[in-house]
């Protein structure tokens, strides 16, 4: 008997205008995204058919589509709005979002800052 029905995407990557600083958001800097959906097990196809499946590529485009809708600041912005529209237009119960931006301004090097939120459907 199945428990549990998570739908892991890793690695989505695309360019964005985000950084603290007007000069950050004028060049696009690479982002990485995670996402992990837990699904309701009613969510789990009968059948061998795509269509019954949540639908791979509609999470992909929502992390791009999120990502490229305005020029943010803050990659928790960014993380906590795609949160929200994953929760909203996906049957996920819990979702966790992953946000890497590559380019850290920081004094010291740094290779990579994560941005981490984990949200779930109010019951």
């Amino acid at each position: 008997m199945v428990r549990e029905y998570t739908l892991r995407l890793h690695a989505v990557r695309f360019r964005a205008n985000i950084g603290a600083s007007a000069a950050e958001r004028s060049i696009p800097q690479d982002l990485v995204v995670d996402v992990d959906l837990e699904l309701p097990i009613s969510a789990l196809p009968k059948r061998d058919t795509k269509r019954e499946v949540v639908d791979y590529d509609l999470v992909v485009r929502l992390v791009v589509e999120v990502g490229l809708a305005e020029p943010y600041r803050l990659l928790e912005i960014y993380a906590q709005r795609l949160l929200e529209r994953l929760l909203s237009e996906t049957p996920a119960v819990r979702v966790r979002v992953a946000a890497t931006k590559l380019r850290v301004p920081s004094t010291y090097s740094t290779d990579k800052a994560i941005v981490e939120l984990v949200g779930s459907r109010d019951p």
